[in-house]
């Protein structure tokens, strides 16, 4: 959204006068995750694990016609409810929490998206945990307000040699039942595993039986959360929108999607309340598809898995395997602009304000058009700054943000600080 010079100027003096107590106020120390041991000893999350994984750019058809990706669009609902919530992905360890949250806030933002590396908290081998960093997270996002969605990854070693899911899910089911008596309802949401169709996310290769595995470890931990926070919503992994089958990189979404509502009969829809979608972006804007509608944008742009409306094929899926009662999160969204990273050097062909206008352009479709989406995380707000202390300003995982290094904001921030605000007030919110 190109917002008019005088308005923009406006915003951004509210955008700098508002945060400036919270900014100035003591707070932890901003130092790059990974030279900031927990108190376990073991390395904190680096802003690295939670990164959107490129795919590659060649489409290979592995899946039977009926899970091909469709070429028409779902019915879709003339109107929505008043209950599309607002999310967005941050970055939450050794930095500057109350600012970041404050700026949540102020766009905002209904809930933020935090990703928990597993084996950076627990070290099975000495029988030690190490929550505190953690502890300061949860505390912080629930003083402002705001939800919390935990994405938890990465097994121990102990647990998974790979650091993959784990082989005996009854391991992760433990450590997520511990989470739900420590927090309670301060965690509002559990998001168990990210892209486990990728093969490095998988520990390892991945086929379709390994999707088998997946549902069995979110079976467990499901059962754990529930029987410990029954209010808790717990999402079923997003695929990484990916139309490649290849043992060593990834399974298609198609695939994927096909197999895990398909095992032993369908019955992961009993063991998650909200289905995880990672729809694509790269250059292309949100409201083209491949192939009737494709966008004009030069590579990234011959295949559905490119494009923020590839979620209405997932849909579809979910319409096609009986898992349509299930309402879709989108965790992940976004568009890159100029970066130095390969394999995301669609984003040199964004700038800024269209970044800006492709973001609006997607909540403004999904609030109108998409009644089945419920939430939605942009992905991300404050990675340029931590990148930029890192001094990497233009690592892709900065592109994506909606913040500048040094906290300034972003058209993209403006842009949707006013439209959320502009749909909240039509729904007397």
């Amino acid at each position: 959204m190109n917002l008019p010079a005088r308005l923009r100027r406006s915003l951004l003096l509210l955008f700098l006068l508002v945060p400036l107590v919270a900014a100035c106020g003591g707070s932890p120390s901003s130092a790059p995750a990974t030279n900031v041991p927990t108190a376990t000893g073991i390395a904190s999350p680096d802003p690295a694990a939670s990164a959107p994984t490129p795919v590659p750019t060649a489409a290979v058809p592995t899946v039977a016609p009926a899970t091909e990706a469709p070429t028409e669009a779902p019915t879709i609902a003339p109107a929505r409810p008043p209950s599309l919530e607002f999310g967005i992905v941050g970055h939450l360890y050794y930095t500057d929490r109350d600012r970041v949250l404050q700026l949540v806030q102020n766009a905002g933002f209904d809930w933020v998206r935090q990703q928990v590396v597993w084996k950076d908290i627990q070290d099975p081998v000495a029988g030690i945990y190490g929550w505190e960093e953690l502890d300061r997270i949860v505390t912080t996002v629930n003083a402002y307000g705001r939800k919390l969605l935990v994405n938890v990854v990465q097994s121990p070693s102990a647990y998974s040699a790979t650091n993959g899911l784990p082989d005996d899910p009854a391991t992760l089911g433990n450590f997520v039942e511990l989470m739900a008596q420590r927090y309670g309802d301060k965690i509002q949401a559990y998001e168990i595993w990210n892209e486990p169709n990728l093969a490095h996310e998988n520990g390892g290769n991945i086929v379709p039986a390994d999707v088998a595995h997946y549902v069995e470890v979110l079976k467990v931990a499901y059962t754990r959360i529930k029987a410990v926070s029954p209010n808790a919503i717990v999402l079923a992994a997003a695929s990484s929108s990916s139309g490649v089958t290849d043992p060593a990189l990834a399974l298609s979404d198609a695939a994927f999607y096909q197999a895990m509502y398909t095992y032993n009969g369908g019955e992961v829809r009993n063991y998650f309340d909200v289905q995880a979608v990672h729809p694509g972006g790269s250059a292309n804007p949100p409201d083209t598809l491949w192939p009737d509608n494709p966008s004009k944008a030069q590579g990234w742009t011959d295949d559905s898995t490119f494009y923020f409306r590839h979620v209405e094929n997932v849909r579809r899926w979910m319409e096609q395997y009986g898992m349509g009662d299930k309402k879709i999160w989108i965790t992940e969204y976004g568009w890159a602009t100029p970066n130095s990273t390969r394999g995301y050097e669609f984003g040199n062909q964004v700038s800024l304000d269209q970044q800006a206008a492709y973001i609006t352009g997607a909540i403004r479709r999904t609030y109108e058009q998409y009644p089945w989406v419920s939430n939605m995380f942009l992905w991300n707000i404050n990675f340029a700054v931590l990148w930029g202390e890192r001094g990497d300003p233009q690592h892709e995982q900065a592109s994506f943000a909606i913040l500048n290094p040094d906290w300034s904001p972003r058209p993209a921030y403006l842009g949707v600080q006013s439209l959320i605000a502009e749909l909240k007030q039509k729904e007397g919110r």
